[in-house]
């Protein structure tokens, strides 16, 4: 890659590491918001019955905590193209994204589905089947995983490339 091309590369990953910040501080600080500062807020001026709003502030979180995987993993890709920016080899720092990103990906997926419905059901706040119909996050599990694997490919080619290198 030519100098120019390299250097323009590394600021665009830059840009969009300052972009993946913007978005995870600011999702998170409307997540903060709506189920942190808001409850405070009404429960110090007696808005909220004793006996129901905290079942109903948990559910609602519990079908917030999907997100909070979601944000990991964009947080994961804004670190990568900051260390690529910063000058680190693409090779290690891409098979870690990746690692991290498919983890995340994959737990977020598997809880949106599989997690939310029975966690609610263990608090008795809903009732309802095992599972919840949600293509989105089987979509997303499946890309998480697939994610994950591939980081481990590319690590093993990092592995391999190596001990060509030092063949030669």
């Amino acid at each position: 890659m030519p100098t120019d091309d390299l250097a323009q590369f590394r600021r665009l990953c830059g840009q969009f590491r300052w972009l993946a910040v913007f978005m995870v501080c600011s999702v998170s600080a409307v997540l903060a918001l709506m189920y942190v500062v808001a409850p405070t807020v009404a429960w110090s001026r007696g808005k909220f019955p004793a006996d129901v709003w905290p079942i109903d502030l948990v559910e609602k979180a519990i079908w917030a905590t999907p997100t909070l995987f979601y944000l990991y993993a964009v947080w994961s890709i804004g670190s990568a193209m900051g260390q690529v920016s910063r000058g680190r080899l693409i090779q290690p720092t891409l098979a870690r994204a990746l690692r991290h990103v498919g983890i995340a990906l994959g737990l977020g997926g598997l809880l949106s589905v599989f997690g939310i419905t029975n966690i609610s059901r263990l608090i008795g706040a809903s009732q309802g089947g095992y599972a919840y119909f949600d293509v989105a996050g089987m979509t997303l599990g499946m890309i998480g995983g697939a994610l994950f694997l591939l980081g481990r490919v590319v690590d093993q080619a990092d592995r391999i490339q190596a001990e060509l290198d030092e063949m030669i």
